[in-house]
């Protein structure tokens, strides 16, 4: 067997291997989870140096010129033989800077480079979704824009209510997104740095490092802050920075989870009716064996990933709970799983969800038909109020309008035929007042309110000021290789 087919050897997780975006997926990756540790190591060893150590100009350019240079078959090895991946990647880069050796990872621990670099990865993880978030707002408000005012059946229960308009129903996904956009900002600017706080977060071995300087131990702690790129550090840490942090990264990852399956669950709905279809390419095949069908599944891909974002966020929950005292170990390899999958999975469904809303289809003669086959019913009230500024007695009509109603309804629902209540209405001498005023009366434009306006209003007011941050970044356009 050659080795280009073993990895066809051993699980691969699809959100790497067949999802997941490049620039994510090396957000996660080992290549940058190390070079970080060799990053921290470099500037905790740069500011050392500056507040006294005997830290030498030659050491830390050593130890520069080896940041990326990783031996990872050595890592491994030394991870077998010390059980330890710290220690292992500690022993790999002394090996290549023999000068530094003595000085690399001087009074931290573990979690320096491990809690420090996690907090980095969450920070450059919601960098990369926010675009991609503005971007998916951007292709929903041209849409809303562009029908605001296309009448279409609303519905509530699933059960046809009154109109409502095309741009005004994509306005409720949007009005979902945008508090999306507001807490995944929030929780990217909330994350501090762990800092340089030792072994159990009272920076007892930098206080001895500096023989007793407090100031000096706090100089450390805010140039290596500043260094990472951090504005803040939390104060107080045990061994590990809190797990809430964890929490309140993954949980508006999977609050925007639920809003991407709703919105693509809306999708489907529609698609059955075939009001509105997801982007379908030349030569997709819908299904095996039935020819002519045109599945949603890219709305389908996002539900059923959406799915599994929302339930990762009991990791970070569960984890937090039981970090007894200063910490314990068993955060690890949960961590491991459930941090990057929660970033993995959102790229994925704002990426899917982009190439679904650049590509939305619209039918409105279909939204027109059905419409068509429901106002009769929606425009009763309208005809009373007709009859009544004609002379006519309310009561009266409105019997006459359900008499009227019950029968097409039974038209409708017992013989499967149309909806026929204009009919029988022009047919019936009591409306002979009104006939004129009847294509005004069943106007679809009528019934819906003010959706055009709150659409213009939204879109202004609470939409387009979220994009503005992101206008350069805004031409990106997703193509599905699957």
């Amino acid at each position: 067997m050659d080795a280009s087919s073993d990895e066809f050897m051993k699980y691969r997780s699809p959100l790497v291997s067949r999802y997941a975006s490049k620039e994510m997926a090396y957000n996660f990756s080992d290549r940058k989870k190390f070079t970080t540790w060799r990053k921290l190591w470099i500037y905790l060893a740069k500011a050392e140096k500056a507040l006294g150590l005997p830290i030498t100009d030659a050491q830390v350019a050593e130890m520069e010129s080896h940041a990326n240079d990783i031996d990872f078959a050595m890592a491994a090895e030394e991870e077998k033989k010390l059980r330890h991946d710290v220690m292992a990647h500690v022993h790999t880069f002394a090996h290549c800077c023999p000068a530094a050796a003595p000085i690399i990872h001087l009074g931290a621990t573990s979690c320096y480079v491990g809690d420090n670099t996690d907090l980095i990865m969450l920070r450059d993880g919601f960098d990369i979704l926010l675009p991609k978030l503005a971007r998916v707002i951007d292709r929903l408000a041209n849409f809303s824009e562009k029908y605001a005012n296309l009448p279409t059946l609303g519905f509530t229960h699933y059960q046809p209510a009154q109109l409502t308009t095309v741009g005004k129903r994509a306005c409720l996904w949007l009005q979902d997104l945008t508090m999306d956009m507001r807490n995944l900002q929030r929780a990217r600017d909330d994350i501090r740095f762990r800092g340089v706080k030792g072994t159990t977060g009272t920076q007892a071995s930098f206080l001895q490092l500096f023989q007793g300087d407090h100031d000096k131990v706090e100089d450390l702690d805010r140039m290596v802050t500043e260094m990472a790129g951090f504005q803040k550090a939390y104060l107080v840490t045990g061994q590990t920075y809190s797990r809430k942090v964890d929490i309140d990264s993954v949980v508006v990852l999977a609050s925007m989870g639920a809003s991407i399956h709703k919105i693509c669950t809306d999708i489907r709905l529609l698609a059955n009716l075939k009001e509105i279809e997801e982007p379908f390419e030349k030569e997709q095949i819908g299904s095996s064996a039935m020819p002519y069908k045109r599945n949603p599944m890219r709305a389908e891909r996002c539900c059923s990933l959406a799915r599994h974002l929302m339930a990762l966020v009991s990791d970070p929950l569960q984890t937090c709970a039981v970090q007894w005292l200063e910490r314990t170990l068993d955060d690890s390899a949960n961590r491991r799983i459930s941090l990057p999958e929660s970033f993995l999975t959102a790229d994925i469904i704002l990426s899917t969800l982009q190439n679904i809303t650049e590509g939305l289809v619209v039918y409105p003669k279909v939204i027109e038909r059905h419409i068509r086959h429901e106002l009769p019913f929606m425009a009763t009230e309208n005809i009373i109020m007709a009859i009544v500024k004609a002379g006519g007695n309310r009561q009266d009509c409105h019997e006459k309008i359900r008499v009227l109603s019950q029968q097409a309804a039974a038209v409708v629902k017992q013989e499967g035929g149309d909806n026929d209540l204009l009919a029988r209405v022009k047919a019936d001498p009591y409306f002979a007042p009104i006939l004129g005023q009847l294509d005004a009366l069943l106007d679809p434009k009528t019934f819906i309110g003010r959706a055009p306006q709150q659409v213009t209003r939204f879109l202004a007011e609470e939409v387009h000021p979220i994009l503005e941050p992101y206008k350069s970044k805004m031409d990106v356009k997703i193509e599905l290789e699957l």
